[in-house]
């Protein structure tokens, strides 16, 4: 074998060999050699790459051409692309468009100038870096609703606290009724907190082992009633499906605003389906759908064929407060809470759209394998009942002056004697002055040296018969993030009703009788 053809069967090994797609193009930007992974990258075969130009392989020619730059290059030597690496976008034969690194260098080969292009798929490591600064985005706003919750139930202590207790003195039954419908609202803006946290990934969710088709079919019973009349909602639900652990509320509440979006996306009316299936995750599919571990899941994915969503608008669809509603008819909480509540049980949510063919919302829950079995029907809840204290006295520490003469203000209707301080200093300086106090009930999150874990400790320590029990409006990883350290002292979370606060403390008192000094 002659040198030549040693060396040009070497170059096609080489050249067949490598993972990265390599282009070689003269110097009018013709392509005369392309390796199989070129052909594999951008979907065409040898045939029909060589002999054409390389800018069919870029989305946009005119904003950047390759045969311009290779002139400019020949005629100045300035080098804004050879012998560099910089990121483009590229152009399959299919029409899709994917980012690319490129890096051109230059050979002489026979006299001839060549160009040689190494191109590199980073399609993963893109979703990577937007999957993190996702992450990130969501970790900064689980932080700012963790503050946002505590200030906010602090407010709703307040309103349900002094409603209870006027409903106690009203004898009119219109009153009760006005007070019974302000604190409906007080719940309902209570359980915003609770998704508010759920996008922060803070959200103290009640996962219970769910069927999903059955929570699937409760939800289209809600909808069907409040979608548009020419909008079709049907669903396609597997026979087989596995189980999921899930917060059913949170679930319903997920599907209600996909379905809602769907329908808000076409305005002309079209069809919405919502479809389960039993997905396996593995090494190929985590290509196309990052940030999901190797596994089986439970995918429910809702389909509309509405408006769709171009490029830019789908890349910030999960941002929160992003949306394109208008400021009257959208908060950009809806899909932010689905993408928080999906990741906290453990799974993912993301989104397919193409603008003018609709748009594809799939929720992916680790599957619990075992057959579901059927539960029993939870039994009523009875009227919660307020239990009335014994004379006992209670020390209240809460540094909010309105809090504090709520609470002061529930114990004593509930029979019990309260005394109140603002912070863990005045409360120490009271419980070393008045013996009688039966137990503590603090605030955790408190300005000063100490705060309402810490007084607790030391109550436990210098006044063991002291019952206690603490309160917040942070949710738990805020308010113990030491909690292996803590002992297990019960939190009532704010806001809370006046029966909650008197059966804990009718506890918390019970449970003395054998405590020396209780």
């Amino acid at each position: 074998m002659a040198e030549s053809d040693r060396s040009s069967y070497l170059l096609d090994s080489l050249l067949d060999a490598a993972v990265d797609a390599i282009v070689v193009a003269d110097t009018d930007g013709r392509m005369v050699r392309v390796n199989p992974a070129a052909c594999r990258l951008f979907g065409y075969s040898s045939g029909e790459m060589v002999g054409e130009n390389i800018d069919m392989l870029v989305p946009d020619p005119d904003a950047f051409r390759h045969v311009t730059a290779i002139e400019r290059y020949l005629r100045t030597g300035e080098a804004r692309i050879i012998g560099t690496g910089r990121e483009v976008e590229g152009l399959r034969r299919d029409g899709s468009i994917f980012p690319l690194h490129l890096s051109v260098g230059q050979s002489t080969i026979d006299g001839r100038v060549l160009f040689v292009a190494l191109l590199h798929d980073i399609s993963r490591r893109k979703a990577a870096e937007a999957a993190l600064v996702m992450a990130q985005r969501m970790e900064a706003l689980g932080l700012l609703t963790g503050g946002v919750a505590h200030d906010f139930n602090n407010l709703l202590t307040v309103i349900v606290g002094n409603l209870e207790l006027l409903e106690g003195q009203l004898e009119g039954t219109r009153g009760r009724e006005m007070i019974r419908d302000a604190l409906a609202a007080a719940e309902l803006g209570s359980s915003l907190i609770q998704r508010l946290r759920a996008l922060g990934r803070r959200g103290h969710l009640k996962p219970v082992r769910l069927d999903v088709n059955e929570a699937v079919r409760a939800t289209m019973a809600i909808l069907r009633r409040t979608l548009g009349p020419n909008v079709r909602l049907d669903c396609a639900l597997a026979a087989d499906l596995w189980a999921v652990q899930a917060d059913p509320a949170e679930l319903q509440a997920a599907l209600v605003n996909l379905v809602i979006n769907a329908n808000d996306a076409m305005p002309d009316g079209g069809d919405i389906v919502i479809r389960t299936s039993r997905v396996a995750i593995d090494d190929e599919y985590l290509a196309h759908e990052v940030g999901l571990k190797p596994g089986e899941f439970v995918r429910i994915s809702v389909t509309d064929n509405g408006t769709g969503m171009p490029p830019e608008v789908l890349r910030r669809a999960f941002e929160p407060y992003f949306s394109t509603k208008g400021e009257t008819t959208g908060t950009g909480l809806g899909l932010a809470m689905v993408y928080g509540f999906a990741n906290q049980s453990g799974g993912r949510a993301t989104i397919y759209s193409e603008a003018g063919l609709g748009t594809t919302v799939s929720l992916y829950f680790p599957a619990d394998r075992d057959p579901v079995r059927p539960e029993a029907e939870p039994a009523p809840r009875p009227k919660p009942v307020v239990e009335p204290g014994a004379g006992e006295t209670v020390l209240v520490v809460e540094d909010n002056e309105n809090i504090r003469r709520l609470s002061v203000a529930r114990l004593r209707a509930m029979g019990y004697r309260a005394v109140a301080a603002a912070d863990a200093e005045e409360a120490l300086a009271i419980l070393a002055g008045d013996p009688a106090i039966d137990a503590l009930f603090t605030d955790i999150v408190m300005p000063g040296a100490m705060n309402g874990t810490e007084l607790a400790l030391r109550v436990r320590a210098d006044w063991p018969h002291v019952a206690i029990l603490l309160t917040s409006g942070f949710s738990g990883d805020l308010i113990q993030p030491q909690k292996e350290l803590a002992p297990p002292f019960p939190v009532l979370k704010k806001p809370y009703h006046q029966a909650e606060l008197a059966t804990r403390l009718r506890v918390l008192l019970s449970g003395r009788a054998g405590v020396p000094g209780g």
